[in-house]
């Protein structure tokens, strides 16, 4: 009875053997073919990462642009309130637009008054700001500030005192 009842169990643990190995075999074939498909997903987000990258500095260059720094175009006259109405168009302080012509805040404010003009280059400067618009003029600012690494917010503190040494 000993021999029939071990024949029966070694007969079943063969069978359950040869079983598994059979779901076992196919549960390989997908666990191989799953990290085929993950590792060219992969290599094809690593392509996609870089031509990201690519663009993105593309892009930030091409708003970077400064505008031509030459002779203003014929015909372009200088108004101080078409300034001012500019800068509140866009909604942003002297600082900012200055920022975006390549002056300072306290010139921007003084074209406005109509203490001074702007020079031909500035005049030049003026006249590619005007179609800006406000989303492409913040953009403008915010890799103008990226590349000086300090946001546009932040002036200078005049006046700080050296260290000592």
């Amino acid at each position: 009875m000993a021999d029939l009842a071990n024949a029966l169990k070694e007969e079943i643990t063969r069978l359950a053997r040869k079983e598994v190995k059979i779901q076992l075999k196919s549960a390989k074939q997908a666990v191989t073919q799953h990290r085929r498909d993950i590792a060219r997903l992969k290599r094809d987000l690593k392509a996609l990462e870089k031509k990201t990258a690519f663009l993105e500095v593309q892009e930030k260059k091409r708003i970077g642009q400064r505008p031509a720094t030459g002779a203003a175009p014929e015909g372009v006259r200088f108004s101080s309130r078409s300034v001012k109405a500019q800068r509140q168009r866009l909604q942003l302080s002297a600082g900012k637009f200055g920022k975006l012509v390549g002056v300072s805040g306290q010139t921007i404010y003084h074209w406005e008054q109509g203490k001074s003009r702007p020079r031909q280059a500035q005049l030049a400067s003026l006249v590619a700001v005007r179609g800006l618009g406000k989303r492409e003029a913040s953009a403008r600012l915010n890799v103008l500030t990226a590349s000086n690494g300090r946001p546009a917010t932040k002036a200078k503190k005049i006046g700080r005192k050296k260290a000592k040494r």
